[in-house]
This record gives C-alpha cells, structure tokens and sequence, in this order.
C-alpha cells in the first residue's frame, strides 16, 4: 500500500507524529509568535483602559483598583516574561539573519537566551510577587 509508512502520511514532520513536532528551534518559533500575539493583546486592552480615563474617570478609577488585585500580579509576572522572551529571541532571530555564523551557531544562542530568560525571571519574579504575597499571608 503506498503512503502507508511513517514517512508518507500528509501531514507529518519526521518519520510520524503530529505536524507540530519538531525540535527545539521549532517551538522556539512558536513560542515567539505566542508571546508577540499576548504582547499585542496587552498593548490593545492597555489602550483602551487608558482611553477609558477621557470617557469616565470613575470607571478609569474602578479599572485601575482590579489591577492591585494578586490574580492580576500573577498575570504581570507573565507579561514581563513574555516581553522579555520576545525581545530576547527578536535579537537571536536579527543574529541569524544578519550574522553570516548565525544560523551555524542558532543552538547555541536560543540556550543562551532561555539561560538569560531564566536568569533575570527568577528574581523579578520574587520582586513583582512579595509584596502580593505580603498582602496575602500578613505582613505590614
């Protein structure tokens, strides 16, 4: 039967699985699509809040108290992760493009910038959340 073998079927990427399986660099891709479409989502509720303070300064006001709340802290840690993943994968994509040794050494630069995404999230992180958790669990 032809087109029975792993490597026949429509819709595959290597020797069988799902069209999205790939490596590393691949969902690297992904992941800087996902975080540039949450970061223009941000940027389009952020306007239109602001926006709100010409029409209604009350509800202005009432918007900006749901922003002190934790759930929504917890959703600025993953904004600034966000941004910050992809600026940092914007400047691997320019490397890649534009440096003649990028592609051979794109590997290497994606490790890099999880290792920098890693190392500037852990503690902006604790400093975005303490005094969330502060307020929470007592403190003064």
């Amino acid at each position: 039967m032809a087109g029975t073998t792993a490597t026949g079927r429509a819709g595959s990427s290597r020797g069988g699985g799902t069209l999205y399986r790939g490596d590393l660099g691949m969902w690297s891709w992904v992941a800087h699509r996902i975080t540039g479409v949450l970061t223009f989502f941000f940027l389009f509720v952020h306007v239109l809040d602001t926006a709100l303070v010409r029409v209604s300064p009350n509800d202005y006001d009432a918007v900006i108290e749901t922003y002190k709340t934790p759930l929504v802290n917890l959703f600025e840690v993953g904004l600034v992760g966000a941004v910050l993943y992809l600026a940092l994968t914007g400047v691997r994509v320019m490397l890649v493009d534009f440096w003649a040794k990028g592609p051979k050494h794109q590997r290497a630069m994606l490790w890099t910038i999880l290792g920098i995404w890693v190392a500037v999230m852990i503690p902006g992180t604790y400093f975005m959340m303490v005094r969330t958790v502060t307020e929470m669990f007592g403190g003064h």
